[in-house]
């Protein structure tokens, strides 16, 4: 642990890493957040839209604003980035998607949805295929499920691989990854979290050396994974309450 306390920055992946699924820091989180951001410059990059990233993260962080100026944000696995400037969020690039792109990732993901069979739920929460610019994002029971029943489907990731390589047999300029509980983001070939840190490096002037990423989703065909492939040192969290532990060391 002694040598990620000497990191000079921390990624976090958002949903299943900093919060439940779709749901909001606690508390407890934000107040270990705050004390992390008066000492390390701190990044969320995340599947993850930027208004929920506002919602589950942004509105919830009982700190100083001023500490914001060591915070970034990467939404939509880092397909997006925002930078804290004069007092207000700004953002710094999008990797907008063309329309006839994202209709052709549409249909190319219905079609796989029914070669393997996935049926709609006889209740669905919100929408299954979320249109969002810069990535495309299938949500099994809708992107509004309560956390109970998106932990009781699909728990072991079968039914997205095999749905992940329906697609990939489709399209191969797109990545498929599983996502949070029960989703699948897809985004351009080489634009993900990879290509995040990258830009992390960049902006920094830093060594991979100097970051360190915490994520849930770090398994091979997991929305994390990529960034295995910049050689950052990686910790792999099960839940929120095991990243707390880690913050608690960072800081401590």
């Amino acid at each position: 642990m002694e040598k990620y306390k000497e990191k000079k920055i921390i990624v976090f992946d958002l949903d299943g890493t900093l919060t439940k699924s779709k749901g909001d820091v606690d508390s407890e989180m934000s107040n270990l957040f705050g004390e992390l951001l008066k000492t390390k410059k701190v990044v969320v990059m995340s599947g993850a839209s930027y208004l929920q990233m506002k919602k589950s993260l942004l509105l919830k962080l009982d700190c100083d604003r001023s500490l914001f100026s060591n915070l970034f944000l990467f939404p939509t696995d880092a397909t997006s980035f925002y930078e804290y400037v004069n007092e207000e969020w700004r953002n710094i690039y999008r990797k907008e998607l063309s329309l006839e792109k994202r209709e052709t990732i549409i249909m190319a993901l219905q079609e796989s949805l029914d070669e393997v069979g996935y049926q709609k739920p006889d209740i669905i929460y919100g929408e299954i295929i979320e249109d969002r610019g810069t990535q495309i994002t299938f949500s099994g029971l809708g992107q509004k499920a309560p956390l109970a029943e998106k932990l009781k489907w699909d728990p072991d990731r079968v039914l997205r691989e095999k749905i992940i390589k329906a697609f990939e047999s489709r399209i191969s300029d797109f990545d498929a990854k599983v996502g949070g509980s029960t989703s699948i983001d897809i985004n351009k070939k080489g634009v993900d979290k990879s290509y995040g840190i990258k830009q992390i490096e960049k902006k920094f002037n830093i060594s991979i050396d100097e970051v360190l990423f915490i994520g849930d989703s770090l398994f091979k065909e997991g929305n994390d994974y990529s960034v295995v492939s910049t050689g950052v040192d990686t910790i792999a969290v099960k839940n929120p309450e095991e990243t707390k532990k880690y913050i608690k060391e960072i800081i401590s």
